[in-house]
């Protein structure tokens, strides 16, 4: 993945983020391992968007999930309309790398993928994710309504416990609405499916989440 942009580790201000344009992303019709859309209604389905460093690792860490319909890699919570992958890396746009993660409340909870992700990185980073540095790697849970958000804070405050128990950092973490999600270029779309071998700089911390599985937020 790229290298530190123009702004490094920290927000650019939304001035001064670059314009974007009107034409969206091409978006494949379908999902490379799940067969299923990745642009599409979803009827009946769940949505919530991760961003938790580079998105290669990010998407694949969630597609594995069952109940997970589809996954989609792009960038969300910052100011650019249709940014590129280019412009993203230069943290001139705001946004972070993330995973669309559409799921069935039928056959997967929300606590389920909230502790994917909470033990999928380390979240105590702020913006960066082990040598991926920059804005666009922040630890981001964005939401679609209070609800998630309600149980996104629950774990994490019940994460930040267990952290704190195995003498780790603050969590940087950020719970926000989704303001839009971008869909990235069709190459990045379930990438380290077309590149088994590809980068993936994920890691986690090694510390259970207590949520999920189960168990209460």
């Amino acid at each position: 993945m790229a290298g530190i942009g123009a702004f490094g580790q920290r927000m650019v201000e939304p001035a001064q983020a670059l314009p974007g344009r009107a034409e969206a992303m091409p978006v494949p019709a379908r999902h490379r391992v799940l067969d299923a859309p990745l642009d599409d209604a979803f009827p009946g389905m769940a949505r919530i968007w991760f961003g938790m460093g580079c998105f290669w690792g990010a998407e694949r860490l969630f597609w594995t999930l069952p109940g997970v319909v589809s996954t989609a890699v792009g960038y969300a919570g910052g100011y650019t309309p249709n940014p590129t992958y280019r412009e993203v890396c230069t943290g001139m746009t705001g946004h972070a790398e993330v995973v669309q993660v559409v799921y069935d409340p039928a056959r997967i909870g929300l606590a389920d993928l909230l502790r994917r992700f909470w033990e999928g990185h380390d979240p105590t980073q702020g913006m960066r994710q082990g040598n991926d540095v920059g804005s666009q790697y922040r630890s981001i849970v964005l939401v679609a309504d209070e609800g998630q958000a309600a149980l996104a804070q629950a774990s994490l405050a019940a994460y930040q416990q267990r952290l704190d128990a195995a003498g780790l950092g603050a969590i940087t973490t950020t719970v926000e609405r989704l303001p839009a999600f971008w869909f990235a270029e069709p190459e990045h779309q379930q990438y380290l499916d077309r590149h088994p071998g590809g980068y993936c700089g994920l890691g986690g911390t090694g510390v259970a989440c207590p949520v999920g599985t189960g168990a209460a937020a």
